[in-house]
């Protein structure tokens, strides 16, 4: 009989002192990911998964919980300190995740909103003949 390999965990402890924090505010939802500044996703964290459900996900109030319980993870695992926050969406927690940021105790070295805007939009129907 073989022996079982030893698996080693997924999650692993490194020293990461600066961040970028991506934001998306959807009408229905709030998503917060923490990303080093290669692009690795370090913890995420959305409106459901901090507990919320249907219509409450979309508050103001959920982004901010939300954004707090990503950086506390984040800050937890890989003691980060510093981030640039990029923000994209219209929803209403746009701002308070910001704050959920900052109440985290996580200096914000700068914020990025990188909501898409469509230049001339989609093309027009073609008109009716009567």
């Amino acid at each position: 009989m073989a022996t079982p390999k030893l698996r080693r965990s997924k999650k692993t402890r490194k020293n990461i002192v600066e961040v970028n924090i991506f934001v998306t505010a959807t009408l229905n939802n709030t998503h917060v990911v923490v990303a080093s500044l290669e692009g690795e996703v370090l913890t995420w964290a959305t409106g459901g998964s901090s507990g919320f459900k249907g219509a409450r996900e979309a508050t103001p109030y959920a982004a901010q919980i939300t954004s707090e319980n990503a950086v506390g993870k984040a800050k937890t695992l890989h003691s980060i300190e510093k981030a640039n926050v990029y923000v994209k969406g219209i929803g209403a927690g746009r701002e308070q995740a910001v704050r959920g940021i900052a109440i985290a105790g996580v200096d914000i070295a700068a914020i990025f909103d990188i909501t898409p805007v469509p230049h001339n939009g989609c093309r027009k129907r073609k008109a009716r003949k009567l």
